[in-house]
């Protein structure tokens, strides 16, 4: 088979412009565009001080409408080109990614918070390749595992260990920063992709009996993670030691959350978070605004949108004309749904804190763009089903 046949793009009305449009997922953007305003908003509040009108709210905001403006360009164009023909890009993507966590390695790299993540860009901006690298591993594993020889229907065996030494390499590089959350999402993702690509079931039990036995390794074997993330875990496994060291920010984030009761202080009238007493509040800690500012009801709002996100995901992968598109679909599913969890859940105490944003929500530029990237695929894959599900709209 040919790459000319193997990658043929049946020409229809749903391919067309007026079609693609008309097919749009109006839902999932209006679930995503709720979630940038509420991110936009406590982080404006956030970094103001309580005041509207602060100099460093308003440069805050002004970076984080700049960020979504990019991010927006970058999804419309993930959503523009055919996601039959976008695969055969898959390797530039993968390689691109890989090479950029190469460089946060090299002295190009930059250290921030403990992780040696970011590479520092001018007039105050930077990146995160690991946040680049989850859309690559999304592309590229539904690419091998969706790649079919003679007459297989589903991954094989030899697939499925393509696909986990391609995982291999990004993964090995990250826990190198070491930047543990980002591990952790990038293998929810394989083991969900593997899964669903009907793949032999043997590998999903070795997958999880290898994540299980390597996450105690890590716990209990000296070494294996730097100093600050057994700190956090330690803080996590005894909450009420160290209130004024490693468990600090939970211990402050769960007062502001507590703090909000059911309508919230207002926005920019929160103690906690006018304060300064949560650190790293735009980013990692962003939640904890939310509940204190917005009250229970904002934060079941925001919970709401982002299962409205990963409803509307579900959907377009069970849809999906092809096993790429289904497994582009699902990658989505558990990057999202898993780090949304994290994030949320180590602002409760019940997760590790493990540095991962809150997606859609908090500060950054990186991960705005990888989120409203995997966006625009899903996009892509939903304008360009055939149809041949009626109950999927």
């Amino acid at each position: 088979m040919t790459a000319t046949t193997a990658y043929a793009v049946p020409r229809s009305r749903a391919t067309d412009r007026g079609g693609a449009l008309r097919r749009v997922d109006w839902v999932l953007l209006a679930a995503v565009a709720g979630l940038l305003a509420i991110g936009a908003l406590e982080v404006w509040s956030v970094t103001s001080g309580g005041s509207p009108s602060a100099p460093k709210g308003r440069s805050f905001l002004k970076k984080e409408a700049v960020n979504v403006g990019i991010g927006s360009v970058l999804a419309l164009a993930a959503a523009w080109f055919d996601y039959r023909r976008l695969r055969l890009w898959a390797p530039v993507v993968y390689a691109a990614a890989v090479l950029g966590l190469v460089a946060v390695l090299s002295p190009l790299g930059a250290t921030i918070n403990g992780s040696h993540s970011w590479i520092l860009l001018p007039a105050g901006f930077s990146i995160q390749p690991s946040e680049i690298a989850k859309v690559a591993l999304v592309v590229g594993l539904a690419m091998v595992l969706s790649e079919k020889r003679g007459s297989e229907t589903a991954a094989g065996d030899g697939d499925v260990v393509l696909a986990l030494v391609g995982a291999a390499v990004p993964l090995g590089l990250v826990m190198l920063q070491p930047d543990l959350g980002t591990a952790l999402v990038i293998s929810l993702m394989v083991v969900g992709m593997i899964a669903v690509s009907g793949a032999p079931l043997r590998w999903v039990v070795l997958l999880v009996v290898t994540a299980a036995g390597l996450g105690t390794a890590a716990v209990t074997v000296p070494g294996l993670l730097s100093p600050y993330q057994v700190d956090r875990l330690t803080s996590f496994a005894h909450p009420d030691r160290d209130l004024s060291g490693s468990a600090y920010n939970v211990h402050q984030g769960m007062i502001a959350i507590g703090g909000g009761g059911l309508h919230g202080y207002g926005l920019f009238h929160g103690p906690q978070t006018q304060g300064g007493f949560v650190p790293e509040q735009q980013t990692d800690f962003i939640f904890t605004a939310v509940g204190e500012e917005l009250g229970f009801r904002g934060a079941l709002a925001l919970v709401a949108l982002l299962l409205v996100v990963l409803w509307r995901a579900g959907r377009i992968a069970w849809a999906a004309d092809d096993l790429f598109g289904r497994l582009v679909g699902v990658g989505t599913i558990c990057w999202f749904g898993f780090q949304a969890f994290e994030n949320i859940g180590m602002t409760l105490g019940i997760m590790p804190v493990t540095g991962v944003p809150l997606p859609f929500v908090s500060y950054g530029g990186s991960s705005t763009f990888a989120a409203l990237v995997a966006v625009g695929l899903l996009q892509n894959v939903h304008t360009r089903r055939s149809g041949r599900h009626p109950g999927v709209d």
